[in-house]
């Protein structure tokens, strides 16, 4: 099995499709799953964008992808992601529609840990703290996946771009599996940084659980991958999916994870010798 994970593509919801598609052609192996750590940029309308993506949309029109791509069906993205094939399953960050992804949680059947938000049914975000077992077709393997979503947050704000109440009534009930979590994703990161990111509920789970890998963005610090004081997670920092001024993409802004037969795990940081065949202008079909 194997899984391509990004993090952070601000409305650019078919760049990680379109880089999958082209690391398959390159490769000339099968990706069975994208996985994505939040931010999004989730906003089927532009009137509810906060002002932090009205101000990047001003000068970047890629953070309008989701209203322009994922509201109504374009028939060529249609046949694109048909043929492709794939899923993508991610949290939320702390730039999204809350409200439309609230209503979209609501709606969905509580057995189930994640639900769609694209008009394709391609793009899928993670109920926060839900244990899930991922089966996919033709692969006689599962993936154990925890997914976190939203940012912490030491003031005690209400916002919904920070971790929710019942969220974090969640992760409570989470840390009373028995079961190994092969993948945690999330949007903020466990601990605080310069910057002063950080979520301790995060913490909390990676203290009182085993897993295997965690992958998160949110940020704005760069590509890192270490083994933490636990001896067993490895910790992923993955780079956010944005062409710098020359249109190209930062190593780091895409890593393959391999779950083998003998349910070992191997890990690929792209190289930009291949997501460089992806300039911004070749993505905006320039």
């Amino acid at each position: 099995m194997k899984i391509a994970i990004f993090a952070d593509i601000h409305g650019k919801m078919l760049l990680p499709f379109r880089l999958v598609d082209l690391y398959q052609q390159q490769t000339n192996t099968k990706i069975d799953l994208i996985l994505q750590c939040g931010d999004l940029g989730a906003f089927p309308d532009t009137n509810n964008m906060d002002k932090a993506t009205l101000k990047y949309a001003q000068y970047d029109r890629d953070e309008l992808g989701f209203s322009q791509n994922c509201v109504k069906i374009n028939p060529k993205i249609e046949a694109f992601l048909e043929k492709l094939n794939l899923n993508m399953i991610c949290v939320r960050g702390n730039h999204e529609d809350h409200d439309f992804l609230d209503n979209l949680e609501e709606k969905s059947p509580e057995t189930e840990g994640f639900f769609a938000i694209d008009v394709y049914k391609r793009i899928f975000v993670c109920k926060t703290a839900f244990f899930q077992k991922i089966n996919l077709e033709n692969i006689q393997q599962t993936l154990n996946l925890v997914g976190i979503g939203r940012i912490g947050d030491r003031k005690n704000r209400t916002e919904k771009r920070f971790i929710q109440p019942n969220e974090k009534q969640n992760i409570k009930k989470l840390l009373k599996t028995k079961e190994i979590i092969d993948i945690l994703i999330t949007h903020d990161k466990n601990e605080s940084s310069q910057r002063g990111f950080g979520m301790t509920e995060i913490d909390e789970v990676l203290e009182n659980l085993v897993v295997l890998y965690h992958f998160h963005g949110h940020t704005g610090e760069p590509f890192s991958m270490k083994k933490m004081e636990n001896g067993i997670t490895t910790q992923i920092k993955i780079k956010e999916l944005e062409f710098d001024n020359e249109g190209v993409l930062p190593e780091g802004c895409m890593i393959i994870l391999e779950k083998k037969e003998n349910q070992e795990f191997s890990c690929e940081i792209v190289p930009k010798k291949i997501t460089n065949l992806l300039p911004k202008h070749f993505f905006n079909g320039e």
